[in-house]
């Protein structure tokens, strides 16, 4: 039975941290960098979570670096938008970490299962399992025609978010940059809409982290779901187009949906930058924030484990107790923990799978 501080994540990128590296540990392991694997999962009552499959990892995928950087004496900054992603690619990267998942799945004795169905969720979080909910950062995979979305469906995908912080066949992604706005660029193309209600219709969680805000209203009006933002913050506290501004957070609300505040230290504190001395209080602060704006049932935890710099004081998954502590010195009583840490994301998870 879970516990009020048992965490379920709304994002991190363990899978995709391990695919990538050519390290013998594996996700069952102690890994002796990174924030996530099983054993340390343990130690901080990580229970499960949404695992992206981000395909950015090839040679020429990732986001623009040095000269694409834009900084003014004033702080502010932006970061060139990557360039699209060749739908082969993301299909391929995409592939291997589904051949990851299941492999560590069945390495795993019991301890691993990759959730399906709302009754694979009970199971695995009844006895003890960590239960991994697949998730598409970016949904080039699928193809513009969703060609493919059956094809992965099989494979155990059951959440997409139709773009990373770039443009593809689907939508626009927020670019890095402070302080700035998510009101940029046009909403969601023809495929982009059809993704939605193809989502919808097969009982996929749609993500709209990194979507700009026109396409986060378009989905707004398209879906009969709840409004779901795996990893974010409040920009009333960060102006980063990454955050929700009141109005959306209002939206989400009213939707019925979740909030997942993200761990990345760049988009919690109005200083933005993504290192430095930035404590778990920090994610406290956006996690009041919505809980007092829109109601504590609307607030979790959408960590960016192993795809974004953390607090120094949390470090890595075992020191989600730290977090939990956190919450409890703010005011959070037990009922309204549970709430935070893991049965949001459940409930809504109910009403979508």
């Amino acid at each position: 039975m879970l516990r009020p501080e048992h965490v379920f994540d709304g994002h991190n990128d363990a899978i995709t941290r391990y695919t990538s590296s050519d390290a013998e540990w594996t996700f069952l392991d102690r890994s002796p960098n990174g924030h996530l694997d099983l054993v340390r999962a343990r130690e901080g009552g990580f229970v499960g979570g949404f695992f992206a499959i981000f395909p950015g990892i090839e040679p020429d995928t990732w986001f623009p670096r040095g000269e694409h950087y834009h900084r003014a004496p004033d702080g502010s900054f932006r970061v060139d938008l990557a360039p699209p992603l060749a739908e082969e690619i993301a299909f391929d990267v995409s592939e291997r970490m589904f051949d990851r998942l299941h492999t560590t799945e069945a390495a795993s004795n019991g301890e691993v299962v990759l959730v399906q169905s709302t009754a694979d969720l009970d199971r695995a979080l009844g006895r003890g399992a960590m239960a991994i909910i697949a998730h598409f950062e970016g949904a080039e995979a699928l193809g513009a025609d969703l060609r493919h979305f059956d094809h992965f469906h099989g494979r155990g995908l059951r959440s997409v978010g139709p773009v990373w912080s770039r443009a593809n066949a689907f939508g626009t992604g927020v670019p890095f940059a402070f302080p700035a706005s998510p009101d940029i660029g046009p909403g969601l193309t023809e495929a982009g809409k059809h993704l939605i209600r193809t989502c919808d219709t097969r009982g996929v969680v749609v993500d709209l982290a990194h979507l700009n805000a026109a396409g986060f209203w378009d989905v707004a009006k398209l879906t009969t779901r709840p409004l779901i933002v795996t990893h974010t913050a409040v920009h009333a506290l960060c102006e980063k187009p990454r955050n929700l501004t009141d109005r959306q957070i209002d939206a989400v609300g009213e939707s019925g949906g979740v909030i997942g505040v993200t761990f990345f230290t760049g988009d919690l504190t109005a200083s933005h930058e993504p290192t430095g001395e930035v404590s778990t209080s920090r994610i406290v602060d956006h996690v009041s924030y919505i809980a007092e704006r829109i109601g504590p049932e609307h607030v979790a935890l959408g960590s960016d484990f192993d795809g974004a710099s953390i607090p120094r004081d949390m470090a890595d998954a075992a020191g989600l107790g730290l977090l939990v502590q956190a919450l409890r010195d703010r005011g959070f009583a037990d009922d309204t923990l549970a709430l935070v840490a893991h049965q949001n994301w459940l409930r809504v998870l109910a009403a979508t799978l």
